[in-house]
């Protein structure tokens, strides 16, 4: 088995809680932050649901003890919110004590802030200040300047596999011997440019998304931030740290398919997961429950469920759940956020329900669980696709 990464502290805020254990105390409960738009103007506010964090910019900033006066988006304040509790949580005093590094993901960038100010910048000069925030790269590097960071930032924007991959490019550089730390995940806003985007595709469902249910009819857009603290066994015995989990496998792959559908065979996620065991160095028949893409798409849970069969066989699929019913999905931080779930749920001795299931989809003999359960996980599998074909798993284990 090759060398494990010890996760040693992890954040998060979404729609259903705005630090760890009121997300986890919102999972056991069922509580779901599906609900109608009410922070931002959008002629779709009362039709469309979405995951919306119910704190204001403004209660953002208050929380993060900010200058009133700054022009930073919405997606980074929730990005400094999960990054500050991840970096607490591992019990970091010194950020720059050892070779430590950031890598954030997201897909929304600073849209909010350029939907804002985009007629303004001709007429009022003075506005032309905000256009810089609109860059992907502006939020991790504001997220960095919030954490006294000095060392490495990166971002990486590959669709709803984006914090997959930011958690996976910092376990390399750890395994690399490049960092001894990284803080790795992703951070998204709600938007009116993606809200738009989603609804012309005709994926949106204009009710709760029901994942991997024969009726669904597509996804509710969410907001959200997580990100999980990644160290070196040298740092790990250095300082006595305690170890949340392990990040035991990951891989990625592309299908090449089409610009947003998955591949009818699910290749894409075929090999992420291939390849996700093969650096594990896990057997299939070690996995105790995947928290699955699941978005509700017509495409994606069939195609997901289709490279699941091929993987595990259609009778030795793990048991498995979605947790977007609870959160929307919420691109670039979706893997960040099932991360921490993923890691709650061996914490917890628990899988999270799939919400809203009611019919078995037609094409396969795949049950999702639908209530809360006690079990003993040692090993989560955790994917994650997004558009282009940029699919990614992740695998998480107790020790």
């Amino acid at each position: 088995m090759s060398q494990k990464i010890a996760i040693t502290g992890m954040g998060i805020i979404s729609s259903i809680g705005n630090n760890v254990e009121e997300n986890l105390n919102s999972l056991k409960n069922g509580k779901h932050g599906i609900s109608d738009i009410e922070l931002f103007e959008t002629r779709h506010a009362g039709n469309i649901k979405t995951g919306e964090i119910k704190l204001s910019n403004e209660e953002l900033v208050q929380k993060l003890q900010l200058h009133e006066d700054n022009n930073v988006t919405r997606t980074s304040l929730l990005g400094m919110v999960a990054a500050k509790e991840a970096v607490e949580n591992a019990g970091i005093s010194d950020i720059n004590q050892y070779k430590t590094g950031l890598i954030s993901s997201t897909s929304v960038g600073g849209m909010d802030i350029t939907e804002k100010y985009f007629y303004a910048y001709e007429d009022f000069p003075e506005k032309q200040k905000y256009i810089d925030a609109h860059d992907a790269g502006n939020s991790s590097l504001a997220i960095a300047d919030y954490l006294g960071l000095k060392g490495m930032v990166s971002t990486i924007s590959t669709a709803c596999s984006s914090a997959a991959n930011a958690i996976m490019m910092g376990a390399k550089l750890i395994k690399n011997g490049i960092l001894d730390r990284v803080i790795v995940g992703g951070t998204d806003s709600l938007s009116k440019f993606t809200l738009n985007g989603f609804n012309t595709l005709m994926i949106l469902t204009d009710s709760y998304n029901t994942p991997f249910d024969n009726n669904r009819k597509g996804l509710n857009l969410g907001e959200a931030a997580a990100f999980l603290v990644l160290e070196s066994d040298e740092v790990v015995k250095k300082e006595n740290k305690k170890v949340l989990a392990y990040l035991s496998g990951y891989g990625n792959a592309n299908d090449a398919h089409h610009q947003t559908a998955s591949s009818e065979n699910g290749q894409g996620a075929y090999l992420a997961m291939q390849k996700a065991l093969q650096v594990s160095g896990l057997q299939k028949e070690d996995i105790d429950y995947i928290n699955v893409h699941g978005t509700a798409t017509p495409n994606n849970d069939l195609s997901e469920g289709i490279a699941m069969i091929r993987i595990f066989g259609e009778n030795n699929v793990p048991e498995f759940s979605s947790t977007k019913a609870f959160t929307g999905h919420t691109l670039a931080a979706a893997a960040g956020i099932e991360a921490v779930f993923s890691i709650l749920a061996m914490q917890n001795s628990i899988i999270f329900p799939n919400l809203n299931f009611k019919t078995k989809m037609e094409e396969f003999d795949l049950i999702p669980v639908t209530e809360l359960k006690d079990k003993n996980i040692n090993h989560v599998l955790s994917n994650s696709f997004g558009f282009g074909g940029n699919c990614s798993t992740l695998i998480f284990s107790k020790s």
